[in-house]
């Protein structure tokens, strides 16, 4: 291990079944001089199974601003630092993301130690496309933002990946299927795990499950991406009558004078005969 300069390792730990620990994370977590932990009670307990004695100090959302300077500080001093989340890979809906930005800043080397990733594994496991996919994480707790940002991805073609728990994944889903219409999807919890679950079916399915039987866990939620059936179609704009013409360009968020003048070029006409016929 390179002690001319300090080095922060992004480690990527078990997500559930302790034998995923890679030889080079152990390797590491026995090198550095300290390991910087989401919640120090939990990686513990990992370090305890590996018989790793290590300095450990919280690096969570709650303190991530304020003790990455701390962290910057030791790097540029020489030592080397573990970054290690609660499971999985660092700085993926979990903390690290500034701490590596004001790494890159000050020139700090960061380099990572690749392993487990709960989205990669219930992607892999669900049946649905894996040629190209967008990781979500997190969807907003407040329900208008989360459906704005479900109307912004309900044209995505690629298959989506989305992280929830057990207490909101009702309203998710319907709200999925509210904005999203029909799809295939895969819930998936538990994974690697001795309970491990992989649930398949359509949308409306799989929620009518939950709706029986109460989801306990956290959830890998693999979302099939919009194949074209349920993307919304253009209009004919030939067809359409002069108000329905001018109610089209209103929704797609013009004001009524800008709508008007638009379907007076559309149509060939003048405003006045397009307000003439709306009267």
């Amino acid at each position: 291990m390179d002690r001319e300069q300090g080095t922060l390792y992004l480690v990527a730990t078990p997500i559930g079944n302790l034998e995923d620990i890679t030889y080079r994370a152990v390797r590491i977590l026995s090198e550095v001089d300290l390991i910087a932990a989401e919640d120090t009670r939990h990686s513990l307990k990992l370090l305890n199974h590996l018989q790793i004695k290590k300095p450990l100090i919280s690096y969570h959302d709650n303190n991530r601003l304020s003790r990455a300077g701390e962290l910057v500080a030791r790097l540029k001093k020489g030592e080397c630092i573990a970054l290690v989340s609660d499971a999985g890979m660092p700085a993926i809906s979990d903390p690290g993301e500034e701490l590596v930005r004001m790494c890159a800043q000050e020139n700090i080397r960061v380099t990572v130690v690749p392993g487990c990733n709960a989205a990669l594994a219930g992607l892999v496991v669900s049946g649905l496309s894996t040629q190209r996919f967008a990781f979500e994480g997190f969807l907003p707790h407040k329900r208008s933002d989360r459906i704005k940002r479900l109307k912004e991805l309900s044209n995505e073609e690629r298959t989506l990946i989305f992280y929830e728990g057990p207490h909101r994944i009702l309203n998710m889903l319907a709200d999925i299927l509210e904005v999203f219409g029909e799809r295939q999807c895969a819930l998936a919890r538990e994974l690697t795990k001795l309970h491990e679950e992989v649930m398949r079916g359509n949308l409306s399915e799989l929620l009518s499950k939950f709706e029986a039987r109460p989801p306990r866990g956290e959830f890998v939620i693999i979302v099939e991406g919009n194949n074209g059936e349920d993307k919304e179609e253009s209009p004919d704009l030939s067809q359409l009558s002069t108000e329905e013409l001018v109610r089209h360009y209103e929704e797609q968020g013009l004001s009524r004078m800008e709508a008007m003048k638009q379907a007076a070029r559309d149509l060939g006409i003048s405003k006045r005969d397009v307000y003439r016929s709306l009267l």
